[in-house]
């Protein structure tokens, strides 16, 4: 009943800080929490016996074998990525994650051939780090997953597409399908009455012959989108600049600046987080993207939330690698002393 209890208090809490604001990170750590915990009592209440017990041992014996082929998966997916996209730090990060999980399997190894303490020590150092890392991940893609499935606010003053890059001067499928989106959010508010600007989002690369917010325009005007509902922001390099300089820009024209912010269903969550912490009174809606490409994006974002957050993570990480060698330390003591 104890698990039950908890469950219900953390998915309260979710609640009430989902209801205050729903761009916050935290929000997918109350509610993982409390979906495993309730999950956990409702599997056990009707079970009696040694059912539990062998369920458990089950899950244990299983998971070695789980990790092993998300490892697999990862790095056949980088492989992937790598012919598609090219040899790029960016396109080996779902191949060096693949990589990454196998390292507690060959100190483990290390481990039963030397008969070596501290190597089991460090294998139980990395394995905490490594946890803390995985839950940390699994609420980020639990709860991108659940904001991402929200319907989508209607009533805003501005939709604002961001740019991806362009090729050359031609618009690439993950850029068109941010603006077929927000031709599709357009198009609702415009048939509820209302006339929102779109805002197209991005500088001139330095291997592009114009700005994607002038390609983006182009691409709406191909579409039917009217000139005068489409406001070019022609000077961001990045999701930050964005979003600074579309509220500059509506400010300059005094329109208000409630607006939806669309992008790639990867990029939701981290851009709601950076519009929250600009102050911005903005929501995220996304475009879908080519499933091979999401392992690789969503790590991207994944890890550039992490650097956001550096001081806590690495004092928390810090923190756990510590923990095996403490006790250690300290079960020695206890028994010198004793």
């Amino acid at each position: 009943m104890i698990l039950l209890v908890i469950g219900l208090i953390l998915l309260g809490v979710f609640g009430i800080r989902f209801r205050k604001d729903r761009r916050r990170l935290s929000n997918g750590v109350y509610l993982l929490l409390g979906v495993i915990f309730t999950g956990v009592w409702l599997l056990g209440s009707g079970v009696h016996g040694d059912l539990p017990v062998v369920l458990a041992g089950l899950l244990v014996a299983l998971s070695p074998l789980l990790v092993l082929v998300l490892a697999g998966l990862l790095i056949a997916n980088g492989v992937q990525m790598v012919r598609r996209e090219g040899l790029r730090i960016a396109n080996l990060l779902s191949m060096g994650l693949g990589v990454a999980l196998l390292i507690p399997y060959v100190l483990l190894a290390a481990a039963l051939f030397t008969d070596n303490l501290w190597i089991v020590v460090l294998l139980a150092s990395v394995t905490m780090v490594i946890s803390y890392v995985g839950f940390v991940f699994v609420a980020f893609l639990f709860y991108s997953l659940f904001y991402g499935a929200l319907p989508y606010r209607a009533g805003m003053d501005a939709i604002v597409v961001h740019g991806s890059g362009l090729l050359g001067s031609r618009v690439p499928p993950l850029l068109a399908s941010r603006l077929d989106r927000a031709i599709q959010v357009y198009r609702a508010e415009v048939a509820a009455g209302r006339h929102p600007l779109i805002v197209t989002s991005g500088g001139k690369g330095s291997d592009e012959s114009i700005s994607e917010a002038a390609a983006m325009a182009g691409y709406l005007a191909e579409r039917g989108i009217p000139a005068d509902s489409v406001v070019l922001e022609d000077r961001s390099t990045t999701t930050r600049e964005n979003l600074l300089y579309t509220r500059e820009l509506l400010g300059q024209r005094g329109a208000s600046t409630r607006m939806v912010l669309v992008t790639s269903n990867f990029h939701i969550l981290r851009t709601a987080i950076l519009a929250r912490g600009l102050g911005l009174d903005a929501e995220v809606t996304g475009a879908r993207t080519a499933f091979y490409y999401l392992p690789s994006a969503i790590l991207r974002e994944f890890a550039a939330i992490l650097v956001a957050n550096k001081w806590v993570n690495a004092i928390a990480c810090v923190i756990l690698f510590a923990l095996p060698l403490l006790a250690v330390i300290a079960s020695r003591d206890l028994s010198g002393s004793g």
